[in-house]
């Protein structure tokens, strides 16, 4: 079975989908594009799916009966409709992050999803497909004992003028808030964020860089550095410490050279060079599971979680570096 799949927002995230579909992966190609600007939706058709449908409304493209399954790539604030949509039209969508702009809408996800009971949702938290962090888990499950701490950091180049303060959680740190409660199988119960002194390269309306400390139900402490103007690189680290052990998040594969009388690797510097793989992988899972009518990977749950721990984070920004607790509500069975 081929997958039809519809693309709604075909911006720089929505066209490399489309390509990754219409050029990497099988079992699946792209029959409908929509986007805000039908512009940008008519220019993806053109350069990598001139047999698509363009839609002015990614409403009637959830709704053609051509349409198999539905990526929401869109700008976040669209993001709850169109799933409500195509979960209410009883078609697979897979939703980059966030999952909704609030934890209310993504519980109401939640809610109609658990109401047509069956998955449809699959959301965009691709480092769970990342073949490092994959390891990593198998490390943590298999090797290194119980876990009892965490050492992350999340650091970035630099960021623009109209990144603030509570984008380091909303934008940067829910990846590590989603990938470390599944690398642990645990959940959060609190959150503190402390701030250092203020990097010199941060601007006026950002405090950077930021660490986050984060308890689970289990007792693990999880610190998490975000440095968003670290100026060398595109830096991702995690280490778990466990009873019997340690183990560490393998750094990306790069050439070492012996040059110059330095011995060197390089650092990326781009964010979608780290992970381009498990974009392939994670796309790849949905277009699977969308062929038996369902989903897989990062659930509408999951969604809901990172929503609820990232409002604790930033409420933590203004705590003084108190602790602000987290609490879920009963895990729904749909998602056990």
């Amino acid at each position: 079975m081929t997958v039809r799949i519809g693309v709604i927002g075909t911006g720089m995230i929505g066209r490399d989908h489309t390509r990754r579909i219409q050029q990497v992966l099988a079992g699946a190609e792209v029959v409908a594009l929509s986007d805000y600007h039908p512009d940008a939706a008519r220019a993806v058709q053109a350069d990598l799916a001139p047999k698509a449908r363009v839609y002015d409304k990614g409403e009637d493209l959830i709704a053609a009966a051509d349409v198999d399954a539905v990526l929401v790539t869109s700008t976040g604030a669209t993001h709850e409709p169109y799933v409500l949509a195509a979960i209410a039209a009883g078609k697979p969508v897979f939703c980059e992050k966030p999952l909704a702009t609030t934890a209310a809408g993504a519980l109401r996800i939640v809610e109609a999803e658990v109401g047509f009971g069956r998955r449809l949702v699959q959301v965009g938290f691709m480092r769970r497909y990342d073949a490092g962090y994959v390891a990593l888990k198998a490390a943590v499950d298999n090797l290194i004992g119980a876990p009892i701490m965490v050492h992350a950091a999340h650091r970035n180049p630099t960021v623009p003028e109209h990144y603030l303060t509570p984008m380091a959680i909303h934008d940067t740190l829910i990846h590590e808030i989603d990938v470390l409660r599944w690398l642990l199988n645990d959940d959060y119960v609190s959150a503190r964020v402390l701030f250092p002194r203020k990097a010199a390269r941060s601007h006026g309306k950002l405090r950077d860089p930021q660490v986050v400390v984060l308890e689970t139900a289990k007792g693990v402490l999880i610190d998490v550095e975000i440095f968003v103007n670290c100026h060398y690189g595109y830096d991702i680290q995690c280490e778990v410490v466990g009873e019997d052990g340690i183990a560490k998040l393998p750094e990306p594969m790069a050439i070492q050279t012996r040059l110059d009388a330095k011995l060197q690797n390089p650092i990326l510097t781009d964010w979608k060079d780290r992970f381009v793989d498990s974009y392939d992988v994670e796309l790849n899972d949905f277009i699977k599971a969308a062929a038996r009518g369902t989903a897989a990977g990062p659930s509408s749950w999951d969604g809901y979680v990172a929503a609820i721990t990232s409002d604790a984070c930033v409420a933590a920004q203004e705590a003084d570096g108190e602790a602000v607790a987290i609490s879920l509500p009963a895990r729904p069975a749909l998602y056990s």
